[in-house]
């Protein structure tokens, strides 16, 4: 079976909006400054926005498939504006494996898998 993948960078207005949206505005997704000063030298994306992109890539493939649970890890950030590859792995009809990773170095930045249910 053959992998869905999309690359793209995420913005920081992206961050921004969906800090907005789910009401997760800590400082280390939104505000540069404040993330300037912690290990990571500037804003992360939150998890579940990788997430959002891979569960995109999904419902391309199965529109109105409903998710029937996730498992994801985030062993590493994910910065706005870098490249990365979101790639979604078909394990069998309706369970696939997930993954983020930086394009640069192939850093994995979300990693883990989901099931569907049909539409």
């Amino acid at each position: 079976m053959t992998a869905y993948v999309l690359e793209r960078s995420l913005t920081q207005a992206e961050f921004d909006l969906f800090a907005k949206v789910s009401g997760d505005n800590n400082p280390i997704h939104v505000d540069p400054a404040f993330s300037a000063r912690t290990r990571f030298g500037r804003t992360v994306s939150h998890g579940m926005l990788l997430y959002s992109v891979l569960w995109g890539l999904i419902q391309s493939r199965h529109p109105g498939a409903r998710q029937k649970y996730q498992n994801l890890m985030f062993p590493a950030p994910a910065y706005a504006g870098e490249p990365l590859r979101f790639e979604v792995r078909p394990l069998d009809e309706n369970h696939f494996g997930v993954k983020v990773s930086r394009i640069a170095d192939g850093t994995i930045v979300c990693d883990g898998d989901t099931a569907i249910a049909g539409a």
